[in-house]
């Protein structure tokens, strides 16, 4: 099996990190990962904020990039999101729908892969912590993965997995919202990390580095001394209990 790794813009610049645990995870697991230098932003952010043509292509592009992977594993459900939802209408647009329709299906967010392609729960992981677990917007929404991360994190060894109040609840990030409406986005973030504070976790768990980026800030700024990790990261982990030797 070819697969690829979509490391998307966010990463990349700020969390390179995810990206590496997500070749530990996989390679663990018996999969050769590929990394195509050639890959670029998916085009969102054009989009959110009317240059439509850019995002056209740059859809383009991400099809000619991983065109002939079995499958590309995405550490992003705002990315997978824009990929799986708005290139087949982009595609129309461009004339490339025959190139998307190859490629789109291809196209997982790391916990489908995981479960639905490689038919894996336990990933061998050790994480002696209390995680609770926000379900991003285009997670939840765009993606529809359900229960998916749950199931994954309930598998990790040593790790308590606490339920978040008002868990379908928006952090209040929204990509671009955050900078026009900061009032109303900060005030949701309120609310998230009360609700956070009420579990009392040790650490708070996400699939999308973006809202983890702004509740993580809040976090800071109250210094509730919670961290905050990408999914990836906590199933790459074999952090061993006090004591133990790796």
């Amino acid at each position: 099996m070819r697969v690829a790794l979509f490391i998307t813009c966010v990463n990349d610049t700020l969390f390179p990190g995810t990206g590496k645990a997500v070749v530990t995870l996989l390679r663990r697991l018996g999969v050769d990962v590929d990394f195509p230098e050639a890959q670029t932003c998916c085009g969102q952010m054009h989009l959110n904020t009317g240059y439509r043509d850019e995002g056209v292509r740059l859809a383009r592009r991400f099809v000619d990039v991983f065109a002939g992977y079995d499958a590309v594993v995405v550490p992003s459900g705002s990315c997978g999101a824009m990929v799986r939802e708005h290139y087949p209408r982009l595609a129309e647009e461009g004339g490339f729908a025959a190139a998307v329709a190859e490629t789109v299906p291809k196209v997982y967010d790391l916990s489908e892969f995981l479960i639905d392609v490689l038919g894996v729960t336990d990933v061998g992981a050790h994480f002696p912590h209390k995680v609770t677990y926000h379900p991003t917007c285009h997670s939840l929404r765009g993606l529809h993965l359900g229960d998916r991360p749950a199931r994954l994190l309930q598998e990790v060894k040593g790790l308590e997995l606490v339920p978040l109040p008002a868990a379908e609840q928006c952090c209040g990030f929204g990509g671009t919202f955050a900078v026009k409406n900061p009032d109303i986005s900060a005030a949701m973030c309120g609310d998230k990390v009360r609700n956070i504070l009420d579990t009392g976790a040790e650490v708070l768990c996400a699939a999308d580095n973006s809202c983890l980026m702004h509740i993580g800030g809040t976090l800071s700024r109250q210094k509730a001394g919670v961290r905050v990790m990408h999914l990836a990261e906590i199933l790459a982990s074999t952090e061993p209990e006090h004591g133990e030797s790796r």
